[in-house]
């Protein structure tokens, strides 16, 4: 057996690695990986990045996402979304957008990893999951990058923000909001009856 096929039992499928991951089962584990990727063992999903292909009843899987960004990050504090989620809210968005968002604490750009994008920005604050409430400040956060009408959405957030939990808006809004989206909150809130 050789030093290829010891390391390819390594592999779990679905599983995204490092190179540095598999460097300890391999004297020559560029070479190693480079046999595996022409195999089809490993795929290259960036550069020192690879994932082990899962066999579906629809054919070959990508890694998940969450894996992939885990394993690009080495870190697991990162709230993975879209501006696709928005459409959720019922607040007048409905254009579907490819590329996954990522906040996270150490990398800012869009970067590929395989064959689709991924916009990496870099948040000193973000909650573990997306709850409405951060939704609702994200989308006005990015209100400028939608394709819909500005004027449409700020009139449907309005009337959101209305039937929602004030308290917890109003600590989404300050914990998450920007300058310019806490200002365009304030507007919007300033006759919301107290609850």
């Amino acid at each position: 057996m050789t030093q290829t096929d010891l390391l390819q039992k390594k592999l779990v499928p679905g599983r995204v690695y490092r190179r540095e991951d598999l460097e300890p089962y391999s004297t020559a584990v560029d070479r190693d990986l480079a046999g595996l990727v022409k195999t089809g063992a490993l795929r290259k999903v960036a550069r020192g990045l690879y994932y082990a292909p899962r066999t579906t009843a629809f054919g070959e899987a990508p890694p998940e996402d969450k894996e992939l960004v885990r394993v690009f990050l080495k870190d697991s504090r990162f709230l993975l979304t879209s501006p696709n989620i928005y459409n959720s809210l019922g607040v007048g968005t409905t254009q579907l957008y490819n590329q996954p968002i990522v906040y996270n604490h150490k990398r800012h750009g869009v970067f590929k990893l395989g064959n689709r994008l991924y916009d990496f920005r870099m948040k000193p604050h973000f909650p573990k999951e997306a709850t409405e409430e951060f939704l609702l400040v994200d989308l006005i956060n990015n209100i400028s990058s939608l394709a819909e009408s500005r004027e449409e959405i700020l009139k449907k957030v309005s009337e959101k923000a209305r039937v929602m939990d004030g308290r917890k808006l109003k600590a989404a809004i300050q914990n998450y909001g920007s300058v310019r989206t806490r200002k365009v909150f304030s507007s919007l809130l300033s006759d919301k009856p107290a609850r």
